[in-house]
């Protein structure tokens, strides 16, 4: 492999690292090994730390490739609690409401679903990667500044409810670039006349690349120990 010229590859997020945190792991192995003290890496598309699942992360001339998959679509398993709000809509923050959950029923949530399917209007979450007059809200949000940010047009091609086990349901979700998750659990909740938020999310897939083509950071050495690093070499002498 030419990683110089640029290649695409895959990974699976662990829990808790930042989409950066990856992509730092993987260049500083790939520098050590090709000898170079800098080389282009980046990834195509953001997980949250609280996330896992597929990444594609792009090398040298690759990198330019990764606006076009940023914009393929892409799946997720999402397992919600229902009744119980957080600031993030995730396990980031504690839990600040809590809301009836007696009247929802497995029928009460698969209609609510529906009408989060097609084009639809999502606000996103104020502890995100969006830009408010030049900062991210995240880091606003964590100062404990207001923040209010406009609602974004999206695409949920299809939503489906996996599994039904109260306070908790499993959803799948294939949708469009710029689909946060957290936003859906938290408008979901909201749909059901009660609370939600993310207590876990795994990304299954980004347009053709699924979860079981994708190697963890363990695999990284032997990956780069078995796939032509000398050709690369012999390549630029």
């Amino acid at each position: 492999m030419d990683f110089i010229a640029g290649e695409v590859l895959y990974f699976n997020k662990p829990l808790r690292w930042t989409s950066f945190d990856l992509v730092n792991k993987f260049r500083y192995k790939l520098c050590r090994k090709l000898r170079v003290k800098k080389i282009k890496v980046g990834h195509a598309g953001t997980l949250d730390p609280l996330a896992t699942g597929v990444m594609i992360v792009c090398t040298g001339k690759a990198t330019k490739r990764i606006d076009e998959f940023q914009y393929q679509t892409k799946e997720y398993v999402a397992t919600l609690k229902l009744g119980e709000t957080t600031p993030s809509f995730d396990l980031e923050k504690e839990v600040d409401a809590v809301y009836p959950t007696e009247h929802i029923t497995r029928a009460l949530v698969e209609e609510a679903l529906k009408g989060f399917v097609g084009t639809i209007q999502q606000v996103p979450p104020v502890f995100s990667a969006c830009k408010v007059e030049g900062k991210r809200a995240y880091e606003l949000a964590r100062q404990g500044e207001a923040v209010e940010l406009k609602s974004k047009t999206l695409v949920i091609d299809e939503l489906e409810l996996l599994a039904y086990d109260m306070p908790y349901i499993k959803i799948r979700v294939v949708c469009s670039k710029g689909t946060y998750i957290r936003a859906l659990a938290r408008d979901i909740g909201q749909a059901l006349r009660s609370g939600a938020h993310l207590t876990e999310l795994i990304r299954t897939r980004v347009g053709e690349v699924t979860l079981d083509q994708c190697m963890s950071p363990e695999e990284i050495d032997d990956f780069l120990e078995e796939n032509g690093v000398i050709k690369v070499e012999e390549n630029n002498k």
